[in-house]
């Protein structure tokens, strides 16, 4: 069976983003086998001179290692997260600069660097409370998520997203998580 790697950064008890992200997950997981990372349940540190000097000197923790190898070997990448403040939350960016580790998600030629990561399609689920959608110049998740992609060697990008989710009523918010499921597990059979 193939391997997929979710990450989960739906940081909220009832966050409308899980909400879609456990149904479409579940639709994958018949025909992947699923590990999840719940970002929720760690605290990956700012990757500041400390860390960059220990991975100048060869250290890296066994941990992010092990992590960013699964990464790297997935067949499919699923993120999940919700629309925090023009982008995702910052575990994610957090997590990813963690994962991001020469010679096992990039490594480098002496004139360009290129991906060692094997997934040809990469999932990103996400809410939006605002009516913002995809590819606006207000939306910097996506943009990001195709940059670390590129880097990666991760191939094309599937976005499901729910736009205007905070000046919504409850029936419009359902039918917008609803829809957003049905089109999700549309792609899901293709992906």
């Amino acid at each position: 069976m193939k391997r997929l790697f979710y990450i989960d950064c739906c940081l909220r008890n009832g966050s409308k983003t899980k909400r879609i992200a456990d149904a479409l997950i579940e639709r994958l997981s018949e025909r992947y086998e699923v590990e999840t990372i719940r970002l929720s349940d760690y605290d990956f540190p700012v990757v500041k001179d400390d860390i960059l000097n220990e991975r100048s000197n060869g250290f890296v923790p066994d941990e992010y290692v092990h992590i960013a190898r699964k990464i790297a070997a997935a067949d499919r990448l699923v993120i999940s997260a919700p629309f925090w403040d023009m982008s995702f939350p910052s575990a994610l960016k957090v997590f990813l600069e963690n994962m991001s580790l020469f010679n096992v998600t990039f490594a480098s030629s002496e004139k360009e660097c290129y991906g060692l990561c094997k997934a040809e399609k990469v999932l990103y689920i996400t809410t939006r409370g605002m009516n913002i959608k995809t590819g606006d110049v207000l939306e910097q998740a996506t943009p990001y998520i195709k940059a670390i992609s590129k880097l990666w060697g991760l191939g094309e990008l599937h976005v499901i997203a729910a736009e205007n989710m905070d000046y919504s009523t409850a029936e419009q918010v359902e039918e917008k998580i609803q829809n957003a499921i049905k089109e999700g597990e549309t792609l899901c059979d293709a992906f």
